[in-house]
């Protein structure tokens, strides 16, 4: 099968035209229309086989994740889904391969109204880009640089799940109903429109590790971060690793957790405690810069390296 049949039987479904979509699929560019007044946040993101996923991992789960890891960010500015581009690199046509990849590309699509409007594949080593393209009421983006000193720090849903899951797997170990927080996260877009009506105006998604994260947000805002880690929020799974032992590292720095970071100030807690899901409050900001680390009982524990590319 050659390229362009291939972008026809799989994907041109994916493009349905609409009042912001004039054209998708099939021509040299997309014709797009922004809806009246509202800003545009785009964000891509590149998963490369044997870097960011198992070179065995199911195509079903690996099309929900590509597009799950970009709705991610737009959830991170409380921005709406709507465009996605997909550049896709394979090392051969495998017809079961790319239907499983395309339906778990669909399913996640067509439960945040992202339409496919265009990309490109290729020959070559399997390696999957996705460039995303949201909408955004004026002045409501939440930004890395709106902490201020004084306000909470919270966190949605637990931490450190996908991190866990990922060492039990090189391991040799099954990890469970684990394995869906590493191979299908599930992106906290409508968590992050909340937010945003709610009136956060900083967040950042948790892809890189709780501190790594939090740590680029210390940077943007100039200010620091004080954590205290006995107020972490973790699975039965992850709580039940560290009574063994003792270690947090994978919460605090494994990554892949696709939850929600966010500061507000004290006074706003009400608020954002009342919204219909998971969120805890971990720390607060103040002057200064950096994250530290601090239990209950006053002792610190020393910052865990955060994940970063080209770093080893």
């Amino acid at each position: 099968m050659a390229e362009f049949a291939l972008i026809q039987r799989y994907f041109a479904g994916l493009s349905a035209p609409g009042k912001d979509v004039l054209l998708g699929v099939g021509d040299d560019c997309a014709l797009l229309q922004p809806p009246p007044g509202r800003q545009l946040a785009m964000t891509m993101d590149t998963l490369i086989a044997g870097r960011h996923f198992l070179v065995d991992a199911d195509p079903l789960s690996l099309g929900h994740k590509s597009l799950a890891v970009n709705l991610s960010d737009l959830a991170a500015m409380g921005a709406e889904p709507a465009w996605a581009l997909l550049s896709l690199s394979l090392p051969k046509i495998d017809s079961g391969w790319l239907q499983d990849f395309v339906q778990g590309f669909k399913t996640l699509a067509e439960r945040f109204g992202v339409r496919l409007v265009g990309g490109d594949t290729c020959q070559g080593g399997l390696s999957i880009s996705v460039q995303l393209t949201g909408f955004l009421e004026a002045d409501h983006a939440m930004l890395r640089s709106n902490a201020r000193p004084g306000d909470l720090v919270y966190v949605t849903g637990a931490l450190g799940d996908a991190a866990l899951a990922l060492r039990l797997l090189r391991a040799g170990e099954d990890p469970g109903a684990l394995r869906q927080r590493l191979e299908t996260p599930q992106p906290r877009v409508t968590e992050g429109r909340a937010l945003a009506a709610a009136g956060v105006r900083c967040c950042i998604d948790l892809s890189d590790g709780l501190v790594g994260d939090l740590g680029h947000v210390c940077q943007r805002s100039q200010c620091a971060a004080r954590i205290q880690v006995d107020r972490l929020p973790l699975s039965p799974a992850m709580a039940s690793h560290v009574r063994a032992t003792g270690d947090l590292d994978l919460a605090l720095a494994g990554g892949d957790d696709y939850e929600l970071c966010f500061t507000l100030p004290a006074a706003a807690r009400q608020r954002v405690e009342k919204l219909p899901f998971p969120c805890t409050c971990i720390g607060e900001m103040l002057p200064g810069q950096g994250v530290t680390l601090v239990r209950e009982d006053g002792g610190s524990l020393p910052l865990p390296s955060a994940w970063e590319h080209f770093s080893t």
